[in-house]
């Protein structure tokens, strides 16, 4: 059914559609309106068989998805930024235990500097948790991929985070395609879990597993990826037969076949990026997209396969690695390995600037001309951090860099678009 509505609203009845037995909810920006609308609904009985707690912190909130979980139910939360930090432990136990929960990560940056705005530095942080991670170009593809999220979650009993832009989605109204109940009933199983407490069958959960089993505990985390890599193109293929629309899947590309230029990126600025590639085609630019959507497990096959033709490869990422540079860059670097293809990272979008495709079409005809940097800052203002740099070398007691630079920039405190 088509629908006029906010990101947040749609995954919100999209999940209710999901018939989750545990939702744990603790408001942080950009997500509360998503367990604010699944809590509306289980109080006023349209969400049935669905236990709504409100917990005291993002911690609690995972936590009480672990036990949840642990006892058999279909366990949901949300969360983002500093509420993915302070998780940040029980991410990794939940990973480490193999329980099927779900999670939305409405994308937003990490602070210090505070700031409320989007980029991926919170998933970015969880890459190596042992959750798979999912990240949607569109709403509409933001609640599709917790149908199948759920679908495969419980399948290989290993957690997934679906990812999706604060604000820029989650706040967004726009016409999506709205699931029946009975499609989402014939493409998501009534939850049978591989594993439960129950006291008529006593087990541990959770042993404490020295040198000798280590080893072996995470490589098969690290084999469920594998399969999951497999399984995830098939389950796309399934929703296609149920729901009649593509959707999720490892990755995709467009109007890539030829392009002499491939940009690679994900979420929502995938959009941007293809207007600016439609632009540029109609003025002869071979260039194209591979927008990635399984971060983890990562497809390194397949975006090898994508670009191996190509004569240059760019990667823009709202994500930086502090000393290094690039982490999905990274990961497809990996991935080109031995094909002597020129790649290069774009860190843009940080802390929620805008990415402009006046800034697209010069960064694409600067790679096209060779004069593109292996690391570039897209539209950083070099003359306010050098301002800062200089002051940092002539004055000891040269005061907090964020607070310095929004004076330089003549504001006392940062402007939200």
């Amino acid at each position: 059914m088509l629908k006029q509505i906010e990101g947040s609203r749609a995954v919100a009845e999209t999940i209710a559609m999901c018939r989750p037995e545990v939702v744990c909810a603790y408001p942080i920006t950009p997500q509360t309106h998503i367990v604010e609308a699944l809590g509306e609904m289980v109080k006023s009985g349209k969400l049935t068989g669905c236990e709504f707690i409100n917990v005291e912190s993002e911690f609690a909130a995972m936590s009480v998805s672990i036990g949840a979980s642990a006892t058999g139910a279909r366990a949901y939360t949300a969360t983002a930024s500093q509420g993915v930090l302070f998780m940040s432990e029980a991410i990794y136990n939940a990973s480490g235990l193999g329980l099927p929960i779900v999670m939305t990560v409405a994308n937003r940056a990490i602070g210090a500097p505070i700031n409320i705005l989007n980029d991926y530095s919170d998933a970015m942080s969880q890459r190596d948790s042992g959750w798979m991670q999912w990240f949607a170009e569109t709403n509409q593809e933001a609640l599709d991929l917790h149908i199948q999220a759920f679908r495969l979650a419980e399948e290989l009993s290993l957690p997934v985070m679906v990812c999706m832009d604060g604000f820029i989605l989650t706040h967004a109204y726009e016409q999506v395609d709205l699931p029946t109940q009975q499609q989402v009933d014939a493409y998501l199983p009534s939850y049978e879990p591989r594993q439960s407490l129950d006291p008529r069958e006593p087990v541990s959960i959770g042993a404490m597993v020295g040198p000798e089993a280590f080893m072996e505990v995470r490589y098969l985390a690290h084999a469920k990826h594998m399969q999951a890599l497999e399984r995830i193109p098939q389950l796309a293929a399934e929703f296609k037969q149920v729901f009649g629309r593509d959707t999720g899947g490892l990755m995709h590309t467009y109007r890539a076949e030829d392009a002499e230029t491939i940009v690679v990126s994900m979420g929502s600025v995938l959009g941007t990026i293809k207007d600016t590639v439609d632009e540029m085609r109609d003025d002869g630019h071979q260039i194209g997209v591979l927008g990635i959507t399984s971060f983890r497990p990562f497809p390194l096959h397949s975006v090898r396969a994508a670009l191996h033709k190509a004569r240059r490869v760019v990667v823009l990422e709202k994500s930086l690695a502090v000393g290094i540079g690039g982490i999905l860059s990274t990961d497809v670097r990996i991935a080109m390995s031995g094909l002597n293809v020129p790649n290069y990272t774009v860190v843009a979008g940080l802390g929620g600037r805008a990415i402009t495709r006046k800034s697209l079409h010069n960064l694409f005809r600067k790679v096209e001309q060779g004069l593109l940097e292996p690391l570039t800052f897209l539209d950083l203002d070099w003359n306010v951090v050098n301002k800062q740099l200089a002051r940092e070398r002539s004055v000891r007691r040269s005061g907090p860099v964020a607070e310095n630079i929004l004076r330089d920039i003549g504001t006392v405190a940062s402007k939200i678009p």
